[in-house]
C-alpha cells in the first residue's frame, strides 16, 4: 500500500471519528445551540415549547393550582416597567415573580418567563429574609407582617413590620428599581430592658435543578462569589452529597441558569458565612448569615441586602458590578477563558445590531470588520502562499532524495527555507486570529440572552439555534422528523457549499491524498456544524465568501498560486 492510500485511510478513520464522535463530545464539552425554536411544519414555522420553559406557564389547571396557592396568603403587588409578581406577607418572601420582556418561546402569544413561585405551586423559587434566633425571638418563619402599602414599585417602596412579646420590633424596607434588584433593609429596634444579639440572613430556595444542562463550557447551578473570586461550583450533585459552606467578606450567592440569575448580595463591606445545602423533595438553598451584633435597650441596627432576580443581560451585570452593588456580579455568565475577546465581541455586535436592527445582518458586519482589520495580514498569506509554492518542485526533489533520511530531509528543507527566505508558518497566522473570534461568537450566541430568540430572515427566527428548515421532509412538507444526526439544514448546506467553492480556489496540493481530503473536507465540516447555532454559520459563509472574492483578487496579483505544482521528474 502507497503512501497516498495510508493517508487517505487515516483521514477517513479521523472524519469517521469526528462524524460520530463529536456528537457525543459536544453535548458535553461544547454545546452547539440553543434548543430549535421553531419546527417547519407544511412549509410554515411553527414555535416549539422550550426545555427550559416553564411548563406550567400556559396550562389552565395549573396556572389555577398557583392561583389558588397565591391567594392563600396576604400579598403587596409588584409592579415595574420590567416585573410583575407580589411579595408574600406571611413569611415575608419574594416568591412570584415574572419577567414581562422574555417569553417562553417566540410564539407571539406565549406567556412571560416566570422566575419565582410560592411553595406548594409547581417549581417553587422564592427568596426569604429575617433574623437568626439565638435571644432575639425573631417573628417565625410563617409569622404574618403588616404591610404599609399594597404595591411595591420603583418610586413606592414598602415597609413591612412585626413585633415580638419581649420588646423588640421589626422592621424591613422594601425597594426595588426599574430592571431587577431589590435592596432589603433589616432593621431591629431593642424596646425590652436586655442586649439581644442580631444577626441577619438571606435565602432563596428552588425546587428542583437547573433545566439548562451544566457543562464544560456553561455552569447552571449554585453559584458564588467569594474572596474575591467567582466561584462556579458547587454542582448540584454536590450539594446533594453534603452542605457547602464559605465565608467571605463582600461578594454574593445564589443559582444561575443559563439566562436567568437569583443573587443574594450582603452588604459588601460586612463579613457573612454563606452556605448552599440540600433538602427534602429535591429542594436545594442558598443562604447567608451577617456576622452578629449585641443590639443593647433603647438602640436599633439596620442591616442591608440586595436581591437580584432577572435575566442576565450583559450591560446591566457590568452596571451593578462597576457602580459597587455586588462585586464581579457579572462573573455570572460564564465567559471561560476568553472573556476578554468575548465581550468586545458581544458589545461591537450589540452596536450594530441597535444600528441596523437585526442580528443576523450585524453578524455579517461584524465579519467584514473583522475581515477588514485582518486583510493586509491575509495579503501577506498568500505571498507566503507562492513563495512556497515556488520552492515545492525543489521540496519534493529533496524528499525522494532522502526519502529513507529522514533527519537529513528535515535539515535540508530548513535550509531551503532560510535561503529562499520562507516562513512556512506565515500562513497560519490569519487562521490563529480567527480561532479566539470565531469561539467568541460561539459564547456570545450560546450564554447572551441578548441572542435569545432573535430572528434572521425568512424561517430563521432564532439565530442561537440550529437552522429548522431540512431537505430531508421536503422542508416540512412530510409529517416526520428526520433524526438528529442527519437532519442537516438548508444553512448548513449552504455551508458546505461555500467551504467546496473557496477549497477550489485553494491551490492545487501536489499529494493525491490530500487533494482527497480538500474534497471532502467541506461535506464532513457540514455535518460537524449543522447543530451549531444558525448565527456561527452565517458567520462562517459570509467568511468563506469574503475569502473566495479576497482570493480572486489576490490570485489576480500573484498568479504563480493557481499554476499547477512541477512534479519531480516532469519536463
Amino acid at each position: 500500500m502507497n503512501n497516498d492510500n495510508k493517508n487517505f485511510i487515516v483521514f477517513a478513520v479521523i472524519a469517521a471519528l469526528i462524524l460520530f464522535g463529536w456528537p457525543l463530545a459536544q453535548s458535553r464539552f461544547f454545546p452547539t445551540a440553543n434548543p430549535p425554536a421553531t419546527k417547519i411544519v407544511d412549509g410554515k414555522s411553527k414555535a416549539l415549547p422550550q426545555p427550559g420553559a416553564d411548563p406550567t406557564a400556559d396550562g389552565p389547571a395549573a396556572i389555577r393550582d398557583r392561583r389558588a396557592v397565591l391567594s392563600e396568603s396576604p400579598r403587596v403587588r409588584i409592579q415595574t416597567p420590567r416585573l410583575q409578581g407580589s411579595i408574600n406577607l406571611r413569611g415575608a418572601r419574594i416568591d412570584d415573580l415574572v419577567l414581562t420582556d422574555y417569553k417562553e418561546t417566540v410564539a407571539k402569544n406565549s406567556a412571560p418567563i416566570r422566575l419565582l413561585s410560592p411553595a406548594g405551586a409547581p417549581e417553587a423559587y422564592f427568596a426569604q429574609f429575617g433574623w437568626r434566633d439565638g435571644g432575639l425571638m425573631p417573628p417565625a418563619a410563617d409569622a404574618t407582617w403588616t404591610a404599609s402599602s399594597t404595591v411595591l414599585s420603583p418610586d413606592r417602596p414598602v415597609t413591612l413590620t412585626a413585633a415580638n412579646a419581649n420588646g423588640q420590633r421589626f422592621r424591613i424596607d422594601l425597594s426595588v428599581d426599574g430592571d431587577y434588584l431589590f435592596t432589603v433593609r433589616q432593621t431591629v429596634a431593642n424596646a425590652g430592658r436586655t442586649a439581644v444579639p442580631v444577626a441577619s440572613y438571606g435565602l432563596v430556595n428552588r425546587t428542583g435543578v437547573s433545566k439548562d444542562p451544566d457543562s464544560w463550557t456553561i455552569h447552571t447551578g449554585p453559584m458564588a462569589v467569594y474572596d474575591n473570586a467567582a466561584h462556579y461550583g458547587p454542582n448540584f450533585k454536590d450539594v446533594d452529597e453534603g452542605a457547602q459552606r464559605f465565608a467571605s467578606k463582600g461578594g454574593w450567592l445564589g443559582f444561575t441558569d443559563k439566562y436567568w440569575l437569583t443573587a443574594l448580595i450582603p452588604d459588601q463591606s460586612r463579613g457573612f458565612d454563606g452556605q448552599f445545602r440540600a433538602g427534602a423533595n429535591k429542594a436545594y438553598q442558598g443562604d447567608f448569615t451577617g456576622a452578629a451584633q449585641l443590639l443593647a435597650p433603647g438602640a436599633q441596627v439596620s442591616q442591608t441586602t440586595r436581591f437580584f432576580a432577572g435575566a442576565k443581560e450583559v450591560k446591566l451585570l457590568d452596571q451593578y458590578t462597576d457602580n459597587g452593588t455586588a462585586a464581579k456580579l457579572d462573573y455570572s455568565l460564564d465567559w471561560g477563558w476568553f472573556r476578554l475577546v468575548e465581550k468586545p465581541i458581544f458589545y461591537y455586535l450589540d452596536l450594530l445590531f441597535h444600528l441596523v436592527g437585526n442580528f443576523g445582518v450585524a453578524i455579517i458586519l461584524l465579519t467584514l470588520t473583522i475581515r477588514l482589520l485582518v486583510f493586509p495580514i491575509a495579503q501577506r498569506q498568500f505571498r507566503s502562499m507562492a513563495a512556497m509554492r515556488a520552492i515545492q518542485p525543489k521540496m519534493k526533489a529533496i524528499q525522494e532524495r532522502h526519502k529513507d533520511d529522514k533527519q537529513r530531509q528535515q535539515q535540508e528543507i530548513m535550509a531551503l527555507y532560510k535561503a529562499e527566505k520562507v516562513n512556512p508558518l506565515a500562513g497560519c497566522l490569519p487562521t490563529l486570529i480567527q480561532i479566539p473570534i470565531f469561539y467568541a461568537l460561539y459564547k456570545v450566541l450560546l450564554l447572551t440572552i441578548e441572542m435569545r430568540h432573535q430572528p434572521f430572515v425568512l424561517w430563521i427566527k432564532d439565530l442561537s439555534a440550529p437552522d429548522p428548515l431540512t431537505p430531508l421532509n421536503l422542508f416540512g412538507l412530510l409529517d416526520f422528523t428526520p433524526p438528529h444526526v442527519i437532519a442537516i439544514g438548508v444553512v448548513p448546506i449552504l455551508l458546505g457549499i461555500s467551504m467546496f467553492f473557496q477549497f477550489r480556489l485553494n491551490p492545487a496540493p501536489m499529494d493525491d491524498a490530500q487533494k482527497q481530503v480538500f474534497a471532502i473536507m467541506p461535506w464532513v465540516l457540514m455535518f460537524v456544524m449543522a447543530p451549531f447555532a444558525v448565527g456561527l454559520q452565517v458567520y462562517w459563509i459570509t467568511t468563506n465568501c469574503i475569502s473566495i472574492m479576497q482570493q480572486k483578487w489576490l490570485y489576480s496579483r500573484h498568479p504563480q498560486l493557481k499554476q499547477a505544482p512541477v512534479k519531480s521528474g516532469a519536463k
